[in-house]
């Protein structure tokens, strides 16, 4: 959560991502973000806030509200 949070609105690829928190080349199977995506997806709609959105094509990005800017 922490990697997607420091920049609420920026858009990481799972490569980014993997980077950020594994702080080297992970040579685990790259869809593994997508799996926890999924369960931070559900905690976060449990607790009412914002989500995670998927850029088709690029990576992840936390939701903003529409009073918030990046």
């Amino acid at each position: 959560m922490a990697a997607v949070a420091a920049a609420p609105g920026r858009v990481d690829s799972r490569y980014e991502l993997v980077n950020r928190v594994r702080g080297y080349e992970y040579a685990g199977y790259e869809r593994t973000i997508d799996f926890h995506i999924k369960n931070l997806r559900r905690k976060l709609d449990a607790s009412g806030a914002d989500g995670v959105e998927t850029v088709l094509g690029v990576g992840y990005r936390l939701g903003l509200r529409q009073d918030e800017t990046p």
